[in-house]
């Protein structure tokens, strides 16, 4: 094909035309180059909504823990959570640990 057979194809008539040559830079530059690009907007929008599922997860973390607090206003509920939790104990009292068979880990080397 030679170039005036080109030159006179609908479709190069009209990615010829001027205005259209300009749009099209237009819209790949925004898109892809610029620092406002859909790129980067996109990238944004994912770290936004981490963000917002961390917030979520720490909202939910936080009445939890309020709801503890509330509970352990009682003298017998603090004694009661630090011996279930930290294995305090009181003076003249042993505690005893039971760990299930399922629960250690195997030591496979000897």
């Amino acid at each position: 094909m030679k170039f005036k057979e080109i030159k006179q194809k609908r479709w190069f008539k009209v990615l010829g035309n001027t205005y259209v040559l300009v749009g099209l830079i237009f819209l790949i530059w925004m898109l892809f180059l610029d620092t406002n690009s859909w790129l980067t907007h996109r990238e944004l929008n994912a770290e936004i909504n981490e963000l917002n599922n961390n917030k979520a997860y720490y909202l939910k973390e936080t009445q939890k823990d309020k709801q503890t607090l509330s509970t352990l206003t009682d003298s017998i509920e603090i004694e009661r959570f630090a011996r279930e939790t930290y294995f305090m104990k009181r003076k003249n009292e042993e505690v005893y640990i039971i760990e299930y068979e399922d629960s250690l880990k195997n030591n496979t080397s000897k």
